[in-house]
């Protein structure tokens, strides 16, 4: 029998940005459609296309302002060990996001209106629209979280074996020759000689093994010191590479290098590492 093709975190990963559109813009379709059919019920005397004017300038308002309040999060990430940070930074971009949002969905609508040959008055609504901004803008974190949360169990996350409660580790944990992966539920053992480089990406270093990333909660100097130095070198402030991986030091003319590994995979290498990996292989 033919198996069926299957959708894993490598495809996912391929086609991450359209299908973070296609979330995003449905999600504020649904809402405009519900909230416009609400409305229309609630004003029946209005005319049947203010309640849609009403809903769509502000669903477009938000859908324009959804990228900034992901880059935000990616900025100041609510996490477990960031919230007490990060919260208090939000709630102060809440007062922009709203300011945006207000003004630019009653230019719309008074643009609407004038097509229509009406007038739009807003009134005194900036702290009732402002209470429902502040809702909007944290349901956004909230979705941001969930979804970060789920894609690190699906991508799977890595942890450094540590020494066990009673007797001695089958191996040793501060030069590990295996990392512990949990992925959707389950965990599996990993050989660090697998790894083909790892890269810092915020609070953790992402372990790069034949195109999967598994994230390790680390810094680069915490890893650096449980890292086999024959086999790995750092190469960067963000990299390290397997020298097993290694193909080509090309060097630039910033006196800098650019590394090329098995796979085609290119990582920087910058000049303050260049001369001790040159080293490494007698150069």
């Amino acid at each position: 029998m033919n198996q069926q093709p299957h959708f894993d975190f490598r495809d996912f990963q391929r086609w991450r940005r359209p299908i973070e559109v296609g979330f995003w813009v449905t999600l504020v379709v649904l809402n405009t459609v519900f909230n416009g059919l609400v409305a229309r019920i609630d004003h029946a005397r209005a005319a049947a296309w203010e309640p849609w004017v009403s809903e769509c300038s502000s669903g477009l308002l938000i859908l324009a302002l959804i990228p900034l309040v992901v880059a935000l999060e990616r900025r100041w990430p609510v996490r477990f060990d960031t919230w007490r940070r990060s919260l208090p930074l939000h709630l102060l971009a809440t007062i922009p996001f709203s300011v945006v949002h207000v003004a630019g969905m009653v230019a719309l609508r008074k643009l609407a209106y004038a097509l229509a040959d009406a007038q739009y008055r807003f009134g005194a609504q900036w702290g009732y629209e402002y209470l429902k901004d502040i809702r909007t803008y944290f349901l956004i974190i909230a979705l941001i979280c969930l979804s970060r949360l789920w894609l690190m169990r699906w991508q799977g996350e890595a942890r450094l074996l540590v020494e066990p409660d009673e007797g001695q580790a089958a191996e040793p944990v501060d030069r590990p020759d295996r990392f512990l992966v949990r992925k959707l539920g389950r965990e599996f053992l990993l050989n660090a000689s697998e790894v083909e480089w790892l890269q810092a990406s915020g609070n953790y270093v992402n372990l790069h093994v034949r195109g999967r990333d598994y994230p390790l909660r680390t810094t680069m100097a915490a890893i650096s010191e449980r890292l086999h130095p024959e086999r790995f070198a750092r190469v960067h402030r963000s990299y390290f590479v397997n020298l097993d991986y290694l193909v080509q030091i090309e060097p630039l003319d910033t006196g800098d290098a650019r590394l090329t590994l098995r796979d085609g995979t290119t990582i920087p290498c910058s000049r303050r590492y260049r001369a001790s990996l040159r080293e490494r292989f007698g150069g």
